[in-house]
């Protein structure tokens, strides 16, 4: 009987949009667990990129992330020991967290190791005071006291390492479950390090030959499971405790039981515990939650699981199960991002290096109203065969949003209309692969006519127009496969398209007639003199910034075509390269370096994904303002795929191959319609030593704060339509507390918006 269950959602964290200027946040997804432990009062759950924790009482969840503190993102596994009350948090990279009740203490020394081997992180083992750890290169211990590396057993022959999986021990012995078979050693044996005082029980006594899983103390005989066979050791003889057809994922003993979690090849999966005489304590299957079951344990005898796919659940004793869900995007984004009317969204769809489908089928991520909502094939039967969605673009007209699949055509996603799929007819099929409908770039006209990148299409540039008319057109260039990928359309309506297979960047002018052909212009620039002056044929992303100019990024640098009135004209029109000063020397901005994506600010500044990090320049190009990474700030990845800027609010938006993350950057896009004046935060409490921004403003417009009889106290100038102030005075002395003037000057010198600001001490 299948069993419905309750679903317990909990939104955490709401972000008011008043976030502090220069703050960060995370946005992961915590559906995919991998790991559990208890505490006495909460549940700690790990996923491939954070940790959370769930309330025993109350269900409260609670999130960690290198955003709030945390060293890394990707964790392999998690300990908590009861008596001390530390979780032990062990990431992908070998790097160690240990978190106490009132500090966080990182752990270095395996991570920064070199050549000793693999050491990725099996499981985890507290015993005699210290952290024993099953690595690919044997067991390392930590002592979390002086918060460092004490010892390194290493088991195979000859000193040699060898992977141990497990390491179990009872009154007398340590156990070591390796990947040459189970071995022992006295716990009273002081050399433990040596290789030679372990004894392999594997081959002898009935417990078989080769790799050893799991180790483990049920009741009071260890168990060993070897090729998903469960042993158990009972005078001196090694017995099978349990066996079946069933492929093991993962094993843990708890609360005196072991617990199994299951998976066949077909999508079977279960949640088998057994008594430590070998009785069946409970099965779980044929349940929602249990999809692909990687750690479980007990607490007060109801089951707990983390599943790959599904999040953390708990099975009563009686009633039905409750899942514990966390508000986010269901995957990693390796599309484009975008945002309308202060909205995120972000596409999951990936291509490879050379522009084939990988088959991804997480869809879309949309951000809105402090609420995520994942679009996709798990969800609507409609995108059942909409894989890969990679592009994304918004229209102005009914806020409808537009996304393109690469393989399953475009989809219009409306909120008070069913979704729409289009394929045949509107989207032509891919030359050689004609049941393949191939969008990978889109974008809107002034005339709200959608032009789209027919990737791999006889006729690869498609339109369709303001009155739901379906036009394509042939490019007239020797493009590879007919590949047209990112649109951009500049202030003339000139469209400008990547051509992503080393074939640089196409710029398209339709004419006065779209029907029509023979009014329409191309031209094809690449590299060389002549050609278009590109510094690669490599074109990753273009952008268009305030002042019309077009900003391409490459496999070598950025190039900068500032000529949109004639860029058909070859003497009129070829790409340079901004120039920054390096020290004593100069040089071409990013040479040598894939910018991935540019995006522009308010202020007109250009955010730059790169491989090592993300970058902000200023207007021109001449000099690098910030440059974040994973080291120097809470970026997920120095491998930023994508970078987005929600001008309504000034959240910059990074896709990285760790997840997407966000920080609040001190300009936002002027509002012609909005005539208010925000200050945040007003009042300015005690000790608040932070950014103040004042919103709603013209840009380049003045600001002045002054004491109530007029006397200046600071000024300064908006960034596109905001401005910031620390709360100081010209002298950079704090301000007193009491209300202070904020009178805004355009640029004629007239007062045309005014409010106050009040300081509380």
């Amino acid at each position: 009987m299948r069993c419905v269950g309750t679903i317990v959602l909990l939104s955490l964290g709401l972000f008011l949009r008043s976030q502090p200027i220069g703050s960060w946040r995370e946005h992961l997804p915590y559906n995919s667990t991998i790991d559990l432990a208890a505490a006495p009062d909460r549940i700690f759950a790990a996923t491939p990129y954070s940790l959370f924790s769930i309330g025993k009482a109350d269900g409260r969840i609670v999130k960690y992330s290198k955003v709030d503190g945390l060293s890394e993102t990707g964790i392999q596994a998690i300990h908590f020991d009861v008596p001390t009350d530390n979780l032990l948090v062990a990431y992908t990279n070998s790097n160690l967290d240990l978190l106490t009740p009132d500090d966080r203490i990182n752990i270095p020394d395996l991570k920064r190791a070199t050549g000793v081997g693999d050491k990725t992180i099996r499981s985890i083992t507290f015993v005699n005071g210290k952290y024993h750890l099953s690595t690919g290169l044997g067991i390392v211990l930590i002592d979390p006291v002086r918060a460092l590396i004490t010892e390194t057993w290493r088991l195979g022959s000859n000193g040699n390492s060898i992977p141990v999986n497990q390491l179990a021990f009872d009154l007398t012995h340590y156990y070591a479950a390796t990947a040459e078979g189970l071995n022992s050693i006295p716990r009273s044996n002081a050399n433990p390090a040596n290789a030679n005082n372990w004894q392999l029980l594997s081959g002898r006594n009935g417990l078989p030959t080769g790799t050893c899983s799991f180790a483990g103390l049920l009741g009071n005989s260890i168990v060993a499971i070897v090729r998903d066979t469960v042993y158990q050791r009972v005078n001196n003889q090694w017995n099978v405790f349990q066996s079946d057809d069933w492929p093991l994922v993962s094993a843990r003993i708890s609360e005196d039981k072991l617990l199994l979690c299951q998976r066949r090849t077909n999508g079977q999966s279960r949640l088998l515990i057994l008594n430590s005489d070998g009785t069946n304590y409970r099965t779980l299957s044929q349940l929602a939650p249990i999809s692909f079951p990687k750690q479980a344990l007990l607490l007060n005898g109801e089951p707990w699981l983390a599943d790959l796919y599904a999040g953390i659940t708990r099975f009563p004793t009686s009633g039905p199960y409750q899942s514990y869900a966390v508000n986010g995007p269901q995957g990693l984004a390796s599309g484009q991002l975008h945002t309308f009317d202060g909205n995120f969204y972000a596409t999951a769809g990936s291509v490879n290096a050379s522009w084939n489908y990988l088959y991804n089928g997480d869809g879309l991520f949309q951000y809105k109203g402090n609420e995520w909502t994942n679009y996709n094939r798990y969800r609507y039967p409609l995108l059942d065969s909409v894989l890969d969605w990679i592009t994304l673009t918004s229209d102005k007209r009914d806020g409808s949003l537009w996304a393109g699949s690469f393989g399953g055509g475009l989809i219009q996603l409306k909120s008070d209309a069913p979704i729409r799929l289009f394929k045949q007819g509107a989207v032509l099929p891919t030359v050689g692969d004609p049941m393949s409908y191939r969008v990978a770039g889109l974008a809107f006209d002034a005339n709200q006519n959608m032009w789209f990148s027919n990737f791999g299409a006889d006729r690869a540039l498609g339109v369709r127009t303001r009155d739901s008319n379906w036009l394509h057109f042939a490019v007239p260039f020797p493009i590879t496969g007919n590949a047209l990928a990112q649109i951009q359309i500049d202030p003339f309506g000139y469209k400008w398209i990547v051509s992503p297979k080393g074939d640089g960047l196409i710029c398209y002018d339709a004419g006065p007639s779209i029907e029509s052909v023979n009014d329409d212009r191309w031209r094809w620039f690449r590299v060389g003199s002549g050609n278009g002056n590109l510094p690669s044929n490599q074109v990753y992303c273009i952008s268009i910034d305030r002042d019309g100019v077009i900003w391409v990024g490459t496999a070598n640098g950025i190039a900068l075509l500032d000529c949109l009135e004639d860029p058909f004209t070859v003497s009129a029109c070829e790409a340079f390269r901004p120039v920054v000063p390096n020290g004593a020397f100069a040089g071409y901005l990013f040479n040598g370096q894939a910018v991935k994506q540019i995006s522009v600010d308010g202020a007109n500044r250009k955010w730059i994904a790169t491989n090592s990090g993300v970058f902000l320049i200023d207007a021109r190009g001449e000099k690098v303002l910030q440059h974040f990474t994973a080291a120097n700030s809470p970026l997920l990845s120095n491998d930023v795929l994508q970078v987005v800027v929600d001008g309504k609010y000034g959240e910059v938006y990074f896709a990285t191959d760790q997840g997407i993350c966000s920080y609040r950057s001190d300009a936002t896009t002027v509002d012609e319609s909005d005539k208010n004046l925000l200050i945040y935060p007003n009042p300015v409490g005690p000790g608040y030593t932070g950014p103040i921004a004042i919103r709603g403003l013209p840009d380049q417009a003045s600001v002045k704060i002054t004491e109530l009889d007029g006397r200046l106290v600071y000024q300064t100038k908006a960034l596109g339509g905001q401005a910031i102030w620390n709360g100081q005075d010209y002298r950079g002395k704090r301000v007193s507390s009491g209300a202070y003037l904020v009178l805004i000057i355009d640029g004629k010198g007239k007062s045309i918006r005014s409010g106050r600001i009040f300081f509380i001490e």
